[in-house]
């Protein structure tokens, strides 16, 4: 039993390095395969040591591991499906579901060590103390990601409306909602036996009533801030629930991901110019219609004013021949026409045809941070063509052509030169700029997530290409 635990500790540090090192792989396009397969082995290595561990500590070895294997068979048997099945569009609300099902288990480890352990059933006071304090805390953060991940998912989804949930004094039900909690907990702390159970209870359903409305108040033009958000959350669930169980890896592993997902949420609320409470309190994107699944934009909606001067495909294939350098800005309408393979077909091209091809990824373009990136990197866009808004956006006045492929918002000139629209301030790429721009966009009855009107449409030196992305990209190579 010795040696087991000795090699428990031996892999837990493994394990731990492997999931710094899996992080650090991730913050960069060129690493990430090489970040997900380190994490991955981090995790298998984690889960073997633990399982070794548990069972060797069991009466009965036998049960113990035919019921672990019986779980993970399952878990992986549905963790492949969907990771085969799921479309590069369904992949910000796949994230926010797989958020919840960490908070759902920080909820149930909470329980099931207060059943185990309830009030004191430890011999010492200040470890009772201490144990049931875990115990809250689990229960509430875990309940907090569990039904805000939930919301997030229908949301993201198309299943419920964007447009944020503007209750009389919300605010105040928010900070009443986390003062009864803590209050709740310190009574949870001083119970003795099964009474616990009434207080964690009552934690339980304000918790799960305070996640739902967290980020039901939350507009839909910042739902990219609230997935990383709520990745820092399902990371502290996972702490508490390791400190609940008395796992070290666990523990480091949620404060990795805790620590990683708020300040990945800092940056995406850096790139809105919102201030992380400012996305709390909601109010963005209030002006948009229902967050649709398919084209990322409201179909239906009133058409915008102004003159705008449309083109077809034949004469975008002149104009970029004539171009020197072409830069690509795309946006979730690129993900919800599929179109990032011909797009890598048009760059190809281009490319071929000694053109400067470069992409401008905006930080909050599509549904979830990198989500352009991943985009991309499924089409085999080389790496090297892929610059964020800050190292491109300095460059827009000597491109020739940029084309606008599905995005809205982050290249709306509002942003700069309106100072009562909502998104005043935010830092977008400035494609107006270039000689000429031309916008790929299913129809002109439709806006962006957060509901806004974009200027950029109607500029003298702006061609809208109308109708599905993947069609007119494949009319356009056909042209060149």
């Amino acid at each position: 039993m010795a040696s087991l635990v000795s090699f428990q500790s031996l892999a837990y540090i493994a394990a731990a390095l492997l999931f710094i090192l899996a992080l650090a792989g991730l913050s960069k396009q060129s690493t990430a395969r090489r970040g997900n397969i380190l994490g991955a082995c981090g995790m298998a290595l984690a889960l073997l040591a633990t399982v070794a561990v548990a069972a060797s500590g069991a009466g009965n070895t036998a049960p113990v591991i035919g019921l672990v294997l019986v779980a993970l068979l399952i878990g992986a048997g549905l963790g492949l499906w969907r990771a085969k099945s799921v479309q590069m569009t369904q992949m910000p609300e796949l994230v926010a579901m797989l958020h919840s099902f960490v908070g759902a288990a920080a909820v149930l480890v909470g329980w099931n060590s207060f059943i185990t352990q309830p009030g004191g059933a430890l011999p010492d006071a200040a470890e009772n103390a201490f144990h049931l304090g875990e115990v809250g805390l689990a229960v509430f953060i875990g309940a907090v990601t569990l039904t805000g991940s939930v919301i997030a998912y229908l949301k993201l989804s198309g299943k419920m409306g964007g447009k944020p949930l503007m209750l009389p004094g919300r605010n105040w039900i928010n900070l009443a909602a986390v003062l009864a909690c803590i209050g709740l907990i310190a009574w949870l702390v001083n119970t003795t036996g099964m009474m616990g159970a009434v207080p964690l209870l009552i934690i339980t359903i304000i918790s799960l009533a305070l996640g739902l409305h967290l980020v039901a108040a939350i507009g839909g033009g910042d739902m990219p801030v609230v997935v990383s958000m709520l990745n820092s959350y399902s990371g502290w669930a996972a702490a508490m629930a390791g400190f609940t169980l008395g796992n070290d890896l666990l523990i480091i592993t949620g404060a990795l991901v805790g620590s990683s997902g708020a300040y990945l949420s800092y940056i995406m609320c850096k790139g809105m110019n919102r201030s992380f409470i400012s996305v709390i309190l909601g109010g963005f994107g209030d002006g948009a219609k229902a967050a649709g699944a398919g084209a990322g934009a409201q179909e239906g909606a009133a058409p915008q004013e102004g003159d705008y001067t449309e083109i077809n495909a034949e004469e975008v294939a002149a104009m970029l021949r004539a171009s020197k350098s072409v830069v690509v800005a795309p946006g979730y309408g690129m993900a919800t026409a599929q179109a990032q393979f011909a797009v890598a077909d048009l760059v190809r091209k281009l490319a071929d045809q000694k053109v400067d091809v470069k992409f401008g990824i905006h930080p909050v373009a599509g549904r979830m941070p990198g989500h352009m990136n991943v985009l991309l990197a499924e089409a085999k866009v080389p790496y090297s063509m892929v610059y964020e808004m800050d190292e491109i956006n300095d460059d827009f006045a000597e491109v020739d052509t940029v084309l606008v492929i599905g995005a809205n918002d982050t290249v709306n000139p509002s942003a700069e030169t309106d100072a009562s629209s909502p998104i005043a301030g935010m830092p977008v790429l400035r494609v107006w700029e270039a000689k000429d721009v031309v916008v790929f966009k299913r129809n002109m009855g439709s806006t962006g997530y957060s509901g806004v009107a974009n200027p950029l449409f109607y500029n003298d030196n702006t061609r809208m290409l109308l109708g599905d992305a993947k069609a007119s990209l494949e009319a356009i190579l056909a042209a060149l």
